[in-house]
């Protein structure tokens, strides 16, 4: 029986040590969102710059399509 109870023991531990891991980990990655690059930017902030990047983005992906298909023809 009291092996059984050292056992028992032995895996509670090990999912404390497994709960203590993941919180670390998680509380390590949940402060990313506050990176050298959004530091000083409020919300809005970086929503417009981000929207500028994204429309960037867009415009050169047509460029090189359009680039393409009139490259094809």
């Amino acid at each position: 029986m009291k092996l059984v109870n050292i056992a028992l023991n032995l895996k509670g531990n090990q999912r404390e040590l497994a709960r203590e891991k993941n919180l670390k980990h998680a509380s390590k990655h949940s402060k990313q969102s506050e990176t050298e690059a959004n530091k000083g930017l409020s919300l809005e902030e970086r929503k417009l710059r981000d929207a500028e990047r994204m429309k960037m983005k867009q415009k050169l992906a047509e460029e090189r399509k359009a680039a393409i298909s009139s490259g094809s023809k």
